[in-house]
């Protein structure tokens, strides 16, 4: 095979660096962009439930919050900074650790988990378009959907189910397949959308009884024994379920760092995950604390807080806040898959065949596949455990990452050959042993085998929210006696 031919095999216009002129994200993209990844169901639910479920000091939940967001600020800035200065996306930036070869299985690996997500987060955006469609259904006609034609369920699901997903994974597939300049804005958009509903439903919340709701808030700012020693522990845990939250987002995280004008602006971008962290969770928690009180006084049976959106609004019984709450909640959950999985995976996707596809084709391969595991997630993979599996897989991301932040900074010494990060030939300086680095595999095995333990050993479990920071050291640690000897 001859050096132009292989090449080819893993050059890809999508990979390659790009044009300095498309460099033009600021720290207020990366805002939008933190925010996105701060504003899902999830994320409302988590948070909400910190403050409000478990017997903890509110302030050690928003230091720890902090201390969470401050530990991904940190290695989002590690990760980040060579595709920034370099203008390549993880999986090319993956080459100068692991060779051509290993960035594309490793690489893989990511789209795997990626599509997963990706299709569970279509499962749930198409159930809440299908409430939607009832709503429109019910509204026009109450009757209308007593007929048989919807008790006709095909794999758990309705007409109007079916309908709901084709359309939710069609509409994604297109609009994230437009390319970066687009979902930029879509970025943008949907950050500013969700946090004008979120300011929407706080103002029915308070304004629903402004003293109770007021008051309800007040109570859970719990001054007292915050400097208490019992207090680490649990400070220590909030900040590792934070850091857990968001780790899937640091590993391919120059796929979006690569548009960054430059190392400040990617520096105060990142800072301004705190800022979010921040204005996100005083309207979950208030929201939550409100609701709670006005639930209560319409309702005797109520034996819990609902931190979940969807429950809360099922319990208020009112059509046109749950028509608007579930507007935004399918906006914030399409712009979190999109960020978090979709993009991640098309980079990666792209890698593993750089020959054969570009962000278009590897879109609708991930739609595709995407809708498959939708479709399957209701009766199949849901009760099967799969997302233990998936975390299996998610175990690699930590020492992925540590062998990549101790190969650039300290064996290459910040610098990256991007004439060889292209060639698969001897010549390439990124060659290693027919593509693959061995002391990075057996670095990224021994990282791993530390990081799924937490998942797996019963006696570890009480680490997982650390997993991907244990992961990432014991194979740092690992590559960088091997590369010294």
């Amino acid at each position: 095979m001859s050096q132009k031919k292989s090449a080819e095999n893993i050059i890809n216009w999508e990979l390659v660096a790009i044009n300095p002129n498309n460099k033009v994200w600021n720290w207020k993209d990366l805002f939008y962009f933190w925010g996105v990844n701060v504003q899902s169901v999830i994320g409302f639910s988590l948070i909400a439930s910190l403050y409000t479920i478990y017997s903890l000091n509110f302030f050690v939940v928003f230091f720890g919050t902090l201390l969470g967001s401050l530990l991904v600020y940190f290695f989002s800035n590690l990760i980040g900074k060579p595709s920034q200065k370099y203008g390549l996306p993880f999986a090319t930036i993956l080459r100068t650790s692991l060779g051509y070869g290993g960035a594309r299985f490793f690489g893989f690996m990511r789209s795997i988990v990626g599509i997963f997500m990706f299709g569970i987060q279509t499962y749930f955006i198409s159930k809440a378009i299908s409430y939607l469609i009832r709503i429109l259904i019910f509204s026009i006609d109450n009757s209308f959907l007593d007929k048989d034609i919807f008790l006709i369920f095909l794999l758990g699901l309705n007409i109007i189910d079916w309908f709901s997903l084709i359309m939710s994974i069609i509409f994604q597939t297109y609009l994230f397949s437009k390319g970066m300049v687009f979902n930029k804005k879509l970025i943008k958009i949907s950050a500013i959308s969700v946090y004008s509903g979120m300011i929407i439903f706080f103002g029915i919340v308070l304004f629903s009884d402004t003293k109770l709701a007021i008051n309800a808030f007040v109570q859970i700012l719990d001054f007292k024994n915050f400097i208490n020693l019992n207090n680490f522990f649990p400070l220590i845990t909030v900040a590792g379920t934070i850091f857990a939250y968001f780790s899937i987002i640091i590993v391919s995280y120059g796929d979006f760092s690569r548009y960054v004008k430059n190392e400040k602006q990617l520096s105060y971008g990142n800072i301004s995950l705190l800022i979010n962290l921040i204005i996100f969770s005083f309207f979950a928690v208030f929201i939550v604390t409100g609701s709670d009180v006005f639930l209560n006084q319409q309702f005797e049976d109520i034996d819990r807080i609902f931190t979940n959106p969807t429950d809360i609004i099922g319990k208020l019984n009112n059509l046109q806040i749950t028509t608007i709450v579930l507007f935004f909640i399918i906006i914030a959950s399409a712009s979190t898959n999109l960020v978090a999985n979709l993009i991640p995976s098309q980079y990666s996707l792209i890698n593993f065949k750089p020959g054969k596809l570009n962000l278009k084709s590897a879109s609708y391969t991930i739609g595709l596949l995407g809708f498959i595991v939708a479709l399957l997630w209701p009766t199949l993979l849901s009760q099967v455990g799969i997302l233990s599996f998936v975390d299996t897989f998610g175990s690699f991301f930590g020492p992925i990452c540590g062998v990549m932040i101790i190969n650039y900074f300290v064996i290459n010494h910040s610098k990256i050959n991007i004439k060889d990060i292209h060639l698969a030939s001897s010549k390439s300086s990124f060659h290693f042993s027919n593509g693959w680095d061995i002391k990075a595999l057996y670095s990224i095995l021994i990282g791993f085998i530390f990081s799924s333990s937490t998942i797996w050993n019963l006696n570890l479990m009480f680490l997982q929210s650390y997993a991907w920071i244990i992961g990432a050291l014991f194979s740092s640690l690992t590559y960088y006696l091997l590369k010294k000897n």
